[in-house]
């Protein structure tokens, strides 16, 4: 049973409960009307213009995303893999980018830099399984970290060439 806010007489107790709640606060701060909100009894208070609900819902709702990936890839590899693979990071946060109201030019370069950084990670993708059953987990994990950097240190040098600035 959840309890009752004497004050808004809005249920307590429950962080989605909170964070529905303060969705309708987070509109309102966004046109300008208010930058600190009492809801169900927490203080939020705004940071450039979004409430730290907001940012807690979208931690909650990237984090699950994350989690049911990895429970997906413990009964299925392929499927696990093809789920991972998929841009779902980057598409929430292009939508995070647009209900924040950011220019229109700020979300594409969040996308074209995106599709920059991710082709030098592909390699590691690679290496990965031929190093783990010889090196065990850390100290693949730790190679594969140092070669991405060192593809992607290569690869924005190049880029550089044609004009993309990487770095």
């Amino acid at each position: 049973m959840l309890r009752q806010d004497a004050q808004s007489k809005k249920p307590r107790g429950a962080i989605i409960t909170f964070v529905m709640y303060d969705a309708r606060s987070w509109l309102d701060t966004m046109s300008g009307e208010k930058a600190r909100r009492r809801r169900n009894g927490f203080r939020f208070e705004s940071y450039r213009g979004v409430t730290v609900g907001w940012i807690v819902a979208k931690y909650l709702m990237t984090a699950t995303v994350v989690v049911v990936i990895s429970e997906i890839a413990k009964r299925s590899d392929k499927l696990g893999g093809l789920i991972a693979a998929l841009p779902l990071v980057t598409i929430l946060s292009l939508v995070w980018l647009h209900i924040e109201k950011q220019p229109q030019e700020k979300i594409s370069n969040h996308a074209w830099y995106t599709f920059w950084y991710v082709v030098p990670t592909l390699p590691m993708f690679l290496v990965f399984p031929v190093l783990l059953p010889r090196a065990g987990f850390w100290p693949t994990l730790a190679t594969c970290i140092a070669f991405t950097a060192g593809c992607f240190w290569i690869f924005a040098t190049v880029l550089r060439k044609f004009g993309i600035e990487l770095l």
